[in-house]
């Protein structure tokens, strides 16, 4: 009787020892399941360890491509050709339709070159990105300006692509880089996460990885950039995890559903995705007490 009840549950021991599906097999069932495309890349910084879906397939950037424009006058700061406490007058023909805030205040209105870099990124202003690339110019950047007609002839693909061509691994070494300071100077690396830290929109990549993390005291533990079109919604971002910084960089365009609410498919696809790369590598958030019931 011992013995058939060890052959009895001998299936079911090995069914529990069984390892389940992998996170690159779980992130594809999603992208499977999303109506509309997904391109995924991910990196564990501290082990190495890539997933990715379509990663080299070139997609809209959308309002992500700011994250570039920060990147880069953030490196002719560190070369001495602009400085971020430098003066930019907003007028009233700077103004544009959109995200943002700096569209609803008097003009002229003077701040600061970090100031106007600092509302591109956690509102995703269109009039202070703008204004940045008034100082910091378009080329490789970025293909016009926000809502303003294009300043010289443009490529083809514009059309198809908007404000700028990307892809989810391009996007993603660009964050990469900011994590590890390829720029090399300490403190604007850290004035640049901080910055991302502070981005509003926290219904993608946040969204599930925050729920059960109280961040207004101890500070944000996710920096990212999001993007919206009707059909499309992106989100770049770094998650400050208790087993070293991971990053995300996710993309869904096509999308069935195009509705301006939180619970659109594009936004709920990307954060149950990063809630599954938290989870398969990164587990408990740095910092933070839990949320209380």
């Amino acid at each position: 009787m011992f013995t058939a009840f060890l052959l009895l549950a001998r299936p079911a021991a090995l069914a529990a020892m069984e390892p389940g599906p992998s996170l690159q097999e779980r992130l594809e069932t999603m992208s499977k399941e999303h109506r509309g495309r997904v391109a995924v890349y991910a990196k564990n910084l501290k082990t190495g360890a890539v997933v990715a879906i379509m990663a080299d397939e070139p997609v809209r950037s959308a309002s992500t491509i700011k994250l570039g424009i920060l990147t880069e006058a953030f490196r002719q700061a560190r070369a001495g050709r602009l400085k971020l406490a430098d003066p930019v007058v907003m007028t009233e023909n700077d103004k544009v339709q959109g995200s943002g805030v700096l569209t609803h205040l008097r003009a002229p209105l003077t701040l600061a070159l970090e100031d106007v870099l600092t509302l591109m990124m956690i509102e995703s202003d269109n009039t202070a990105t703008n204004l940045a690339i008034d100082r910091v110019g378009l080329e490789a950047v970025i293909y016009k300006k926000v809502y303003k007609p294009a300043e010289g002839p443009l490529p083809p693909e514009q059309k198809k692509f908007g404000l700028g061509k990307t892809t989810a691994r391009e996007m993603g070494m660009l964050m990469e880089g900011i994590l590890r300071c390829d720029l090399g100077d300490p403190q604007l690396c850290d004035r640049m996460r901080e910055m991302m830290k502070g981005q509003q929109y926290r219904n993608m990549i946040p969204r599930y990885i925050e729920a059960g993390v109280d961040t207004s005291e101890s500070g944000a533990i996710i920096g990212d950039k999001v993007g919206a079109l009707d059909a499309q919604r992106s989100d770049v971002g770094f998650v400050l995890s208790a087993e070293g910084p991971l990053v995300i960089s996710a993309f869904t365009d096509g999308n069935a559903d195009q509705r301006w609410l939180c619970e659109n498919e594009g936004e709920t696809i990307i954060a149950r995705m990063s809630k599954a790369i938290f989870d398969g590598w990164g587990g408990p958030a740095q910092g933070g007490p839990q949320k209380k019931p």
